[in-house]
This record gives C-alpha cells, sequence and structure tokens, in this order.
C-alpha cells in the first residue's frame, strides 16, 4: 500500500476548523453550572442544561469539537467497548445495565442527529466484530453468548452471511448503531449548542479548578467563572488539575488514516454489502470503515501512553512509521486493495479506565465528572452528559448512571497500560497474526487427500 503523499493533520481528516471560533473569556463571571471541555460530552452536557433553564457556562480550550469527538472513526456502537469476556468475568451481574446503558447511548446521538438535522452521512449499518482467524471467530462468538444475555441484538455468522468483506473468517453484528461522519455530526451538536442560552467560550484554557465559600472558581488565563456547580467533561485531558480524582483514566493516542477514493466496483467485489464498520479482536484493535466518498477509514492496532500533562495537542500529527504499519495491515486484510494508497492520516487522544468501564462521580458535592468511555464515546460520551445535567437539574440519580457511578473518587493504577505492558500486548497480537497466518497458508497448501 502507497504511503508516499499522505497528508499528515494535526486535527482531523473529516472537516476543516470551524471558520467561527469564538473568542475567549476576557472577564469574570458568575453561573450557576460551569462545563469545561467542549467536546462531546461537554457539550451535550451544557445543552441539557441550557434547554432546562439553567444559566451554564461552557469553557473549551481550542474550539469545541476539537478533540476526540471529530477525529474518531465515526462507528456509531451500541455493545460495550473492552473485552466482552473479561467485563462479563469482573462484572457479571451488571452486564443487562452496561448492556441498556449503551443501547439507549446509541439511540441518543440518532435522536440528536433527527433533533438538529445534522447532516453527517449516518447510515444504520450496526457494527461487526470481524475475526481475522478462527481463535478469533471463537472469542466472538463468546461474546456473542454474552451480550445476548445481557440484552444486546447481535448476530453471528459467516463473512457472507453478515455481509462484511470475504478476507474475514466471519464475525457478529450489533444491530443497532451504525457509521457516521464524526465531524460534521460534531460540528452540527456545536452549533446546537451555540444556538442555545449557554454562554460558550472557546480558546479558553482553564488552568486551575478549586473552591472558595462553597463555590467552583474556575481559572483562565484572561478571566474567572465562579460557579455553584462544574462538570468536568475533558476526557484524556482531565489530568491537568489537583481537583480530578487519581488514576481516573489514562490517556492514549490513537490514529486512523484514510484511503485514496477507491472505484466502487472494486468496493463491491470485496463483499462489503452490510457496510457495517470493522471492529477486530485483537487485544488492540483494528478498525475498518467505509465512507460516503468512496474510501476506506482504518486506524488504532498500535497505541501511545501520553506522560504528563499537557498532553500535546494541536501540533500533534501521526508518526509516519505507524501509518506504514496500519498499511500493512490494510494490505493483509484487503489484498485486492493492496495498491491504493493512503490519503491522508490524523490522530487523537482517548482516555481508557483501569476497569474498562466508563465513569461518573462528584467531587464533593459540586464537582461532577464523566470520563472514559473506553473508544466507544461518540455514542457514550454525551449520553453520560445529558444524564449528569439530569441529576444536576433534578438532584436525583437516572437510572442508566447508577452502574457507572463511582461512590468515591478512588482508583486503582491501570495494569498494562504503560509503555512496556501496551508493547507487551502489541507483541501478542504480531505473534497471533503471524501463527494464524502460517496456519492458512498451511492448509491453502495442503493436499486434497491429506
Amino acid at each position: 500500500m502507497k504511503t508516499d503523499h499522505v497528508e499528515y493533520s494535526s486535527f482531523s481528516g473529516w472537516i476543516d476548523p470551524p471558520a467561527d471560533v469564538l473568542p475567549p473569556l476576557a472577564e469574570d463571571l458568575t453561573c450557576e453550572v460551569a462545563v469545561i471541555g467542549g467536546g462531546l460530552g461537554g457539550m451535550a452536557t451544557a445543552l441539557r442544561l441550557a434547554e432546562r433553564g439553567q444559566d451554564v457556562v461552557l469553557l473549551e480550550a481550542e474550539f469545541c469539537g476539537h478533540g476526540s469527538s471529530s477525529r474518531n472513526a465515526g462507528q456509531l456502537a451500541s455493545a460495550p467497548g473492552g473485552d466482552i469476556q473479561l467485563l462479563n468475568l469482573l462484572f457479571h451481574k451488571k452486564m443487562p445495565a452496561l448492556a441498556r446503558f449503551t443501547g439507549h447511548a446509541t439511540q441518543y446521538v440518532e435522536d440528536l442527529i433527527t433533533r438538529f438535522d445534522i447532516d453527517c452521512d449516518y447510515e444504520a449499518t450496526g457494527n461487526a466484530f470481524a475475526a481475522v482467524s478462527r481463535w478469533q471467530m471463537g472469542r466472538v462468538r463468546r461474546a456473542a453468548k454474552i451480550l445476548r444475555r445481557a440484552g444486546t441484538k447481535v448476530k453471528l455468522g459467516t463473512s457472507e452471511e453478515l455481509g462484511i468483506p470475504r478476507g474475514f473468517v466471519g464475525g457478529m453484528r450489533e444491530v443497532e448503531g451504525g457509521i457516521l461522519n464524526p465531524g460534521a455530526f460534531t460540528r452540527g451538536v456545536r452549533q446546537g449548542v451555540l444556538a442555545s442560552s449557554a454562554r460558550v467560550f472557546e480558546q479558553t484554557k482553564v488552568t486551575d479548578v478549586s473552591r472558595s465559600e462553597g463555590r467552583v472558581v474556575i481559572t483562565t488565563p484572561q478571566g474567572r467563572v465562579s460557579a455553584d456547580k462544574a462538570v468536568l467533561a475533558t476526557n484524556a485531558f482531565s489530568g491537568e488539575w489537583g481537583i480530578t480524582p487519581k488514576h481516573l483514566a489514562v490517556p492514549l493516542w490513537v490514529i486512523e488514516v484514510e484511503t485514496e477514493p477507491i472505484a466502487p466496483e472494486r468496493l463491491r467485489a470485496l463483499g462489503w454489502t452490510s457496510r457495517s464498520g470493522l471492529i477486530t479482536q485483537h487485544n488492540i484493535m483494528e478498525n475498518y470503515r467505509l465512507t460516503s466518498r468512496n474510501t476506506i477509514v482504518f486506524g488504532v492496532r498500535r497505541i501511545e501512553r501520553g506522560t504528563g500533562f499537557p498532553l500535546p495537542t494541536s501540533e500533534k500529527t501521526p508518526d509516519p512509521a505507524l501509518v506504514e504499519e496500519l498499511a500493512g495491515a490494510f494490505a493483509t486484510r484487503f489484498p485486492s486493495l493492496a495498491d491504493v494508497a493512503v490519503a491522508r492520516a490524523w490522530g487523537g487522544w482517548i482516555a481508557i479506565t483501569s476497569s474498562w468501564l466508563p465513569i461518573a462521580g462528584q467531587v464533593g458535592g459540586n464537582v461532577f465528572y464523566s470520563i472514559a468511555c473506553n473508544g466507544h464515546g461518540l455514542a457514550q460520551a454525551p449520553y453520560v452528559g445529558t444524564l449528569i445535567a439530569d441529576l444536576i437539574v433534578d438532584g436525583k440519580r437516572p437510572e442508566d448512571l447508577d452502574f457507572l457511578w463511582a461512590e468515591k473518587p478512588e482508583f486503582p493504577r491501570p495494569v498494562m497500560m504503560n509503555r512496556l505492558g501496551l508493547r507487551t500486548v502489541w507483541t501478542v497480537d504480531r505473534f497471533s497474526d503471524l501463527i494464524n497466518g502460517s496456519r492458512r497458508n498451511a492448509r491453502k497448501g495442503a493436499s486434497p487427500v491429506a
């Protein structure tokens, strides 16, 4: 696969930055609720609060949608993220609540698209847990059994039965959810927030969050906000202030790349009739999806651990070596498209929790937080934000918030999330690919009568 003329973006390949970036906060303000972070989670929180009559201020360091909200693969998942078998082992009793939560999150995003008439190329295709080997297919079957028991609608089958590319052994397709342009979706949500009564300040980096006389005081370079309550909706960037619980999540840098446009007849030849987004069953997944512009977006496979705050943002672009590795994986999964070139590449920070469950909670009596939807934030982050807004207004925790609520803001150190651990997990995935590839080649070369 050609990587000679890749456009490396420090933002996203889905959409250009907005032309109407708002000015920063330049005075001292008071409000009922301050929301820090203008990603999908923060915007959904501010939007819901404004709709429910709250005086809300939203602060964003760059512009709303600058982070992973606009940079992800655009796969709207209705199933939980992470290792389903491990989640079931550790949180067996919570699985039905988790399945209900993820299903409702997907429906919430679909409702947002309809309510704001957002043109984001949404296709209700579902997404597939795609197996690249018989071993991964066994893992998929076990995951399907767990999810069905929990209440998630899934379909198990071969690649032909699911309508996914023939290069995959088979998989499990989520019946709900689908694929969309996350940049366009996030921009549509931003427009909804800007049209609301929320006071929005972009280009406003928060330097400190503290308490004074029972209020939350948020400090920025040119002004302060004094609020009755505050919501931390900063995902991977939440470790910048002392008020944030320790070990809340680990920031990880992941990348996505996009091919040049591919002739429609070549895409049809893949057998990808469902157009479902694909997630492989490696320990560190690979994702693949079609777009409305006849390209394929794919990514992850290897991840980079963030160390220290603040995290590098505006100037960070993908490592060309990682783009080369992803291109090699693409050629393996889609050998008929091995001659297709990579057109662009971008990356972003996501947050992973030590439990692989999304988390929401409260610090003291008036600071709320939600974080780390573990790669499934496109659906879950805005839904959690809405639930927190309802909690603030009603004083009663919504049912879907109960199972992910942290009664105490205390979290263990994450296991295997340091650089050595991530490298080890990646090595195990590559060894598995090598072994399964050798087995496939052996079967192809075997005598018909052997």
